[in-house]
C-alpha cells in the first residue's frame, strides 16, 4: 500500500490537539522529532510525554485519504500556519519497525563475545562466542551503550553452570548471551509482552531456549549468581531491594541504563550488601559491576 506523509513544525500548537486533529482525518502514525537534532530527551516519567523546543512534526498516511484534502482539515482544526509550512512527499511501502535493522552489522563485546544479526556469517575466530538475535520490536541489539558495555562484563565472568537473571530482558540478548557464556539457567523478566516474545524466539533461535524461564517481571525471582538489570535508572532505585534479594553471597549485580550522572543515586542505593567492583563507561552512559557481600 502506497503512503504520503505530512511534515510541519510543531512551533506554538498544542500537541494534543495535534494528536486529536491527525487522529480524526485518519493519521496512522504521528513521529515528533528534533528539528535541530542536538537536543536530547532523557528518561520521562511514565506517561510524559517530552518535546523538543523546535520539534518537527511527521503524519504518515495511506493514498485512500487525499492530501492536499487532509492538508486543508489540518489548517480549519488547527489554523493556516500549518498549510502554509507543511510539505508532502511519497513514501515508499516498507516493514517500517524493520527498516533501522538494514544497516546492523556483527559486533565484538570483550574477548570472545559476538552479536550479530541471524543471516550473518560468524565470525572467523576459533575462540569466538556467537549470539544469532532478531530483536524484533523489542531493544536490544548491543549497538545501544547501555547493552554494550553489560555484554563486556558478561563475558568477563565465570558463568559456567550458574544461574543469571535478565531483568527486563527485551529481546533476550543479554540472557542468551549469559547461556552461550556457559551459564545453566537463566531466568528473563520483562513488562512488555513484546519483549517475552522476542526473548523466547531469540533462544530458541541459539538453541538455549530449554534453559530459559521467560517470565513477567512481577513474578517471584530465586536467589542465583548474576542479576542483570539493563532498565532505567529511577526503576533500578525503586527495584532496588527486590533484585538485591535475588542475588546470592558472593554473587555478581550488573545494572546498566542509566547516565553517568545518574551512577551515584543508584550505587547508594544499592550499598548495604555490596561492594562496587567498577563504573564502566562509554559515551553519557554507565553500567555498575558489583559483588554481594558474604
Amino acid at each position: 500500500m502506497p503512503f504520503y506523509e505530512i511534515e510541519f513544525p510543531l512551533a506554538s500548537l498544542s500537541q494534543d490537539a495535534l494528536d486529536d486533529a491527525l487522529g480524526a482525518i485518519g493519521a496512522l502514525s504521528i513521529t515528533y522529532v528534533d528539528r535541530a537534532d542536538d537536543e536530547p530527551v532523557l528518561e520521562p516519567k511514565p506517561g510524559e510525554v517530552r518535546l523538543w523546543r523546535d520539534t518537527l512534526v511527521r503524519a504518515l498516511f495511506d493514498q485512500s485519504s487525499e492530501p492536499l484534502l487532509s492538508l486543508k482539515k489540518l489548517e480549519e482544526a488547527l489554523g493556516s500556519q500549518v498549510a502554509g509550512t507543511a510539505r508532502v512527499r511519497a513514501i515508499a511501502d516498507r516493514t517500517w519497525e524493520r527498516v533501522w535493522l538494514e544497516d546492523w552489522k556483527p559486533m565484538r563485546f570483550g574477548r570472545r563475545l559476538w552479536v550479530i544479526p541471524t543471516t550473518a556469517a560468524a565470525p572467523d575466530e576459533s575462540e569466538a562466542v556467537v549470539v544469532r538475535l532478531d530483536p524484533g520490536l523489542a531493544f536490544g541489539t548491543g549497538s545501544h551503550p547501555t547493552t554494550a558495555l553489560c555484554l563486556q562484563v558478561l563475558d568477563s565472568l565465570a558463568l559456567a553452570g550458574r544461574t543469571v537473571i535478565d531483568y527486563g530482558c527485551g529481546s533476550g540478548i543479554l540472557g542468551v548471551a549469559a547461556l552461550k557464556l556457559g551459564a545453566a539457567r537463566v531466568i528473563a523478566a520483562d513488562i512488555d509482552p513484546q519483549a517475552l516474545t522476542a526473548t523466547r524466539d531469540n533462544a530458541a533461535r541459539n538453541g538455549v531456549a530449554s534453559h530459559m524461564l521467560v517470565q513477567d517481571a512481577d513474578a517471584e525471582l530465586p536467589r542465583c549468581y548474576c542479576v542483570l538489570a539493563n532498565i532505567l535508572a529511577g526503576p533500578l532505585i525503586e527495584l532496588a531491594p527486590r533484585l538485591a534479594a535475588a542475588c546470592e553471597s558472593g554473587g555478581m549485580l550488573i545494572l546498566s541504563g542509566l547516565l553517568c550522572k545518574q551512577a551515584a543515586a543508584v550505587k547508594a542505593a544499592y550499598s548495604l550488601g555490596f561492594d562496587m567492583l567498577q563504573v564502566l563507561t562509554q559515551d553519557d552512559w554507565c553500567c555498575i559491576h558489583a559483588r554481594r557481600g558474604n
